[in-house]
């Protein structure tokens, strides 16, 4: 990212002055070298609109990395023309933990080696956090509301004190997105088409996002499960909101994972359509002057993530797809074979009609391994607590 301004001020919190490139020190865990959070901010700090985007948070993810890279290039140059509407905060490289952990060859970048969890699960619950201390500060003029309950939630994140590498990394990037307007958690799954993953209250206001970046599923939860990066983000409003009835408390965050298709697909000309995408998504947002152009048509309808199945494996074997990805497919259809090499062959059935929009890349299978996933229309008796993929 060379055309970046780089003023590589190092601490252990967000530099206070506006500069477009901020390094900060991750407190290690015993044993582990420091690593380090390489921040980009564009425009006015503190200014609205402000937006938030990361990508690595799964480190293994690629494409997002590339995306947020691309992107950075097109801000600094708007922000040199003085295009730039409030604040746009990137973070291509949210997870340099996870980039550091290789083993037997491979970059594991998904589980945090110390703990074994998912590194885009058990973030802190800042509307449970804040529900206490927020009532007295709440009341008839939502953007007050709004202000009051973001600076309860800075106050709520400084006082805490992350003990543990993944928790200070958590901490890190809550305390930088927590009080966005929009934040962007850009990820990419083993073998898939573009998706993406928001709140039920924020559709269809996400409408215009998924259909700039072109996405063929969106799916759609209040609550999935593990407390994710971008639900951490949005659901303090809905759940303030649904415990102050009688106060205006808006859905204040547009949050939503988009996932970037499959994770190795780091094509040259994908990477700049996927910038490009973003940057008119900002634009069309008026955090970047300019025309985004007329808004692309949406390729899919918007389902409840209880009506995704998850294609699961009965036995143990090697995977053969009959249905590739993209198919429309209907209750009963054969998604594929599980091969036993030295016995008997198993149809892997859809339960659902949908689209088959993500697979998985390894060909190897065995009872209860998630071999696929299909964007339905209807919930799922089986799709109850976490609903995601860990």
């Amino acid at each position: 990212m060379n055309s970046i301004s780089d003023s590589s001020e190092k601490s252990d919190v967000a530099a206070t002055t506006s500069v477009h490139r901020e390094v900060i020190n991750l407190s290690p865990s015993a044993g582990s070298d420091a690593k380090e959070l390489n921040v980009f901010r564009f425009g006015q700090r503190g200014a609205r609109p402000k937006a938030y985007l990361q990508a690595g948070l799964h480190a293994d993810e690629l494409p997002g990395m590339l995306a947020l890279r691309e992107l950075a290039q097109h801000l600094e140059e708007a922000d040199q023309r003085g295009e730039i509407s409030g604040e746009i905060v990137l973070v291509p490289v949210a997870n340099p933990i996870g980039l550091a952990q290789r083993d037997f060859d491979i970059l594991q970048g998904r589980f945090d080696a110390e703990s074994g969890v998912n590194f885009n699960r058990e973030y802190p619950d800042l509307g449970t956090g804040i529900l206490e201390t927020i009532g007295s500060a709440l009341g008839d003029d939502p953007d007050a509301n709004v202000a009051a309950i973001r600076s309860e939630m800075n106050k709520l994140l400084a006082e805490m004190t992350p003990e543990t590498g993944i928790d200070t990394l958590r901490h890190t990037l809550m305390r930088l997105a927590c009080d966005a307007d929009i934040v962007l958690d850009i990820h990419s799954d083993n073998e898939a088409q573009l998706h993406l993953y928001t709140g039920t209250p924020l559709w269809p206001e996400a409408a215009d996002l998924a259909a700039e970046i072109d996405a063929r599923a969106v799916l759609l939860c209040e609550e999935s499960g593990g407390n994710p990066f971008d639900e951490a983000c949005s659901a303090p409003w809905w759940q303030l909101a649904a415990a102050f009835p009688d106060k205006p408390i808006p859905s204040a965050c547009l949050a939503a994972t988009v996932e970037l298709r499959s994770s190795n697909d780091v094509d040259e000309r994908l990477v700049r359509d996927d910038a490009a995408a973003l940057l008119r998504f900002l634009t069309r947002r008026e955090l970047v002057a300019g025309s985004p152009g007329s808004l692309p048509r949406l390729l899919c309808e918007a389902t409840a993530l209880t009506a995704m199945q998850q294609v699961i494996s009965a036995t143990e074997g090697i995977i053969i797809f009959r249905a590739q990805l993209g198919d429309l497919v209907r209750e009963g259809d054969v998604i594929a074979m599980i091969i036993d090499p030295l016995g008997e062959s198993t149809e892997i059935l859809a339960t659902t009609e949908g689209r088959l929009f993500a697979r998985h890349n390894q060909r190897y299978a065995w009872p209860g391994k998630i071999i696929g996933k299909i964007a339905g229309a209807t919930p799922l008796p089986e799709r109850v607590g976490n609903l995601l993929t860990d």
